[in-house]
């Protein structure tokens, strides 16, 4: 009898099913008719993948009909503390172990990749173990002789390892377990010295710089989901990348040039950065996030994102674009209590604090006294202060400034100019960047302090009154250090 279609496409889907199942199957003494978690890395954390419940003779299997992405997951006991780690990359796995000790006394029964992944780590437990005797037992030698055939042990043992290890990424070229060691492995620096035989830190630092991602492979999303990957971004954007904004973001755009445009790993780098620098407490490192917005976010390459989202950080963007340190501050025109037209742009002075707060503002009644007390010490060594309130009901404004005697410019978009703006726009008073300024300077939150210099460029910003001092002496040293070293240059 001929099979019908319908049968033959049942049959074609099964089979299809079955090539794409995963198996994975745990025998765990001491532990029975429980709920045991399937974990899996995702950058720098670790979530829940899956959950399944141990049988009464402490078999665990977690199974499917699709197959697991490979990385490293965790097998996570109730306790949510004790766990063992398995290299996923086959579509069956079969291992014993107990609750008691699982890492220790871990057997793999099917997996080549966990085969290989615990034979390496049981050299590595058993090479530590023996490091940390002798360590111990040099600490009490009883004479230099002694000390030192201890420490010519030491060393067998650690070329026994890098013997080891080497023939073991050698051996287990192919599998996914030895890339991940491979990519955790840190780079050797030739020693470097100078013409006078001196290391060379310099070309040391940059041969590191340089060849530090050499062992990663940033077209592989599986390293993704395991603890090693996310370790290697963050050291290089934050600790071997130079710590300025124009270096992070050329450290981001080499990392994403590594990858796919569609990879996960691409949207990791992208999101972390977006994360770590979007709002950072570290002056000047918006910076960074306005290249990532321009880079990625407002050219359409962040796939991940709906037309929604991706507008909100654009959004986002084009406000603080024209904030970041360095940037020239837009003009503002406001009226001052007596109803005066008042232009940052006409403050001519070596400093500007330009300062936004409120009168019925609990930590502004703190801050604008002591700002005021900063004013009266530095006013006559080039510094002014164009203050603008934001309450749109404004009342209680004059009345602080009396009371509080602060002499500089008191500016407000009191009702009067909101209730006749196309008027003194027209007539070229205000603008309407002036009338918005609450959006153009990102004002959510008072006081709101920028430091500009003499030619309204902003070069400082989420900083108080105790701080201006310092820093305006620091930025003066440090212009003083730039004038020097072009007139060096010149002179050679």
């Amino acid at each position: 009898m001929k099979k019908s279609i319908f049968t033959i496409l049942i049959a074609t889907l099964v089979s299809i099913a079955g090539f794409s199942q995963h198996d994975f199957k745990f025998h765990v003494s001491g532990i029975s008719d429980t709920t045991v978690y399937l974990a899996n890395y995702y950058g720098g954390k670790m979530y829940y993948n899956d959950t399944t419940r141990a049988d009464a003779n402490g078999l665990v299997e977690f199974k499917g009909v699709e197959t697991k992405p490979g990385g490293i997951y965790a097998v996570v006991f109730p306790d949510n503390k004790t766990y063992f780690e398995v290299v996923v990359n086959e579509p069956i796995i079969e291992m014993s172990t107990s609750y008691s000790n699982p890492i220790k006394n871990m057997k793999v029964i099917v997996s080549k990749e966990n085969t290989a992944f615990y034979g390496y780590m049981k050299f590595v437990s058993e090479t530590q173990a023996k490091l940390g005797k002798l360590t111990e037992e040099k600490k009490v030698a009883k004479s230099d002789k002694e000390e030192e055939k201890i420490s010519d042990e030491i060393q067998l043992i650690r070329e026994d390892a890098d013997r080891f290890k080497s023939k073991y990424l050698t051996d287990n070229k192919d599998l996914f377990a030895a890339k991940v060691l491979r990519t955790s492995d840190e780079i050797k620096v030739p020693e470097f010295k100078d013409d006078e035989g001196n290391m060379d830190d310099k070309k040391r630092y940059k041969y590191y710089h340089d060849h530090y991602l050499d062992n990663v492979d940033l077209m592989d999303d599986r390293l993704l989901r395991t603890p090693v990957l996310n370790q290697k971004i963050t050291t290089y954007i934050e600790k071997i990348t130079p710590q300025i904004p124009d270096s992070i973001c050329a450290a981001i755009n080499y990392l994403t040039s590594k990858t796919s445009d569609t990879s996960l790993i691409y949207k990791y780098i992208i999101q972390y950065s977006t994360n770590t620098y979007q709002n950072s407490d570290i002056m000047g490192m918006d910076a960074v996030f306005i290249c990532i917005a321009e880079d990625y976010y407002s050219q359409g390459k962040a796939f991940w994102l709906d037309e929604e989202k991706t507008k909100e950080i654009v959004d986002m963007y084009n406000v603080r674009k024209n904030l970041i340190v360095g940037a020239t501050a837009d003009n503002i025109k406001l009226m001052d209590i007596d109803s005066n037209w008042q232009a940052l742009y006409d403050v001519k002075s070596k400093y500007t604090v330009l300062v936004f707060w409120t009168p019925t503002c609990g930590h502004c009644k703190k801050e604008i006294p002591k700002l005021h007390d900063f004013y009266k010490v530095w006013k006559p060594k080039g510094v002014e202060v164009y203050s603008v309130v934001t309450e749109f009901e404004n009342d209680k404004w004059p009345e602080f400034v009396k009371e509080h005697g602060l002499d500089w410019i008191n500016v407000s978009d009191n009702p009067e100019i909101n209730k006749n703006a196309y008027k003194y726009i027209a007539e070229g008073k205000t603008t309407l960047t002036s009338l918005n300024y609450r959006d153009y300077w990102d004002i959510f939150s008072t006081p709101h302090y920028y430091l500009l210099d003499e030619n309204k460029v902003i070069i400082a910003k989420k900083i108080g009154p105790d701080q201006l001092p310092d820093f305006i002496e620091k930025h003066e040293l440090r212009q003083k250090k730039i004038e020097e070293d072009k007139a060096n240059s010149k002179t050679n």
